[in-house]
């Protein structure tokens, strides 16, 4: 049974708003809402707001994935760049390597043309030879080279450097041959002295800067510092070629010859590559034979 004074189907306690009025609220709420925010961009400031809160969140949820494409990422660069340093590595050393081996050609070709300009005009064939071997000692000053029988080398034939005498071929063999030294104590070599013409012969000390004249009287013109040339005379070296220098003389009153020590003026002990010659023998400056 219902209460007086209420409706059937209300509440008993109070009505509320109507629909209508409902709406006009809401309606008027949002106009309000719609101006203050078109004055103050309200609605800007909460996105903004937003946003900032929302960062975090996105960072750890990126960071896995950004982590990973940047380690691998990171990965495929040092593997390229190690790949490129080895790159650069062997192209490096290769032209090193090609830099050493157009000094070693220019320093040969500085040589050869040395040995050439210092060879005299009755020369008719000349052939450069490389030394593979030393032999030095008090009793023996050899070289071995590595020209023999089958590049036309011969027994005796003249061996020089760019600056003077070097020997002469003892021993020839297919392919190398010996040369002995003229500083060699089982050489001797008819020289000059420049100064005064005086002949005599320079026999070998065993020592590679030292060369002995042991044929020549006391009181011979002769002191240090006096130029050695060839003289021409035994048969293997034309007269005037370089052979060394005077570095002293010692006079005994009680004896007949003087004691006199002479220095090779080729690079006795340091010849890399030598020159063999033959000389022409119709030229009138060829070598006498004995």
């Amino acid at each position: 049974m219902a209460g007086f004074g209420t409706s059937v189907g209300r509440p008993i306690y109070g009505r509320g708003p109507s629909a209508g009025l409902r709406f006009t609220v809401y309606a008027l709420l949002s106009l309000v809402l719609m101006y203050l925010d078109q004055r103050a961009r309200w609605s800007e400031r909460l996105r903004y707001g937003l946003q900032s809160a929302a960062y975090p969140v996105q960072v750890a949820v990126n960071s896995p994935a950004a982590a990973w494409h940047w380690l691998t990422g990171s990965l495929a660069t040092r593997n390229t760049l190690r790949s490129q340093n080895l790159q650069l590595h062997s192209e490096v050393q290769a032209l090193q390597l090609g830099l050493l081996r157009q000094r070693a050609l220019e320093q040969e070709n500085a040589q050869l043309r040395e040995l050439h300009r210092t060879l005299p005009p009755l020369v008719k064939k000349w052939l450069v030879a490389e030394v593979i071997g030393v032999d030095s000692g008090t009793l023996r000053q050899r070289l071995i080279i590595n020209k023999g029988l089958h590049d036309g080398v011969h027994v005796n034939q003249p061996v020089v450097d760019g600056a003077g005498v070097l020997g002469q071929v003892a021993h020839v063999g297919p392919w190398s041959s010996e040369v002995i030294l003229i500083t060699d104590p089982e050489h001797a070599l008819p020289v000059q002295i420049t100064r005064t013409g005086l002949r005599t012969i320079a026999v070998g000390s065993g020592n590679a800067d030292e060369l002995l004249l042991t044929y020549l009287a006391a009181n011979s013109d002769v002191k240090s510092g006096d130029e050695l040339v060839s003289s021409g005379l035994g048969g293997v070296f034309p007269a005037g070629y370089p052979v060394g220098h005077i570095t002293g003389v010692r006079r005994e009153a009680n004896q007949l010859l003087a004691q006199v020590r002479a220095a090779p003026q080729a690079a006795i002990d340091r010849a890399r590559e030598v020159m063999l010659i033959e000389f022409d023998p119709a030229n009138p400056a060829a070598p006498s034979k004995p």
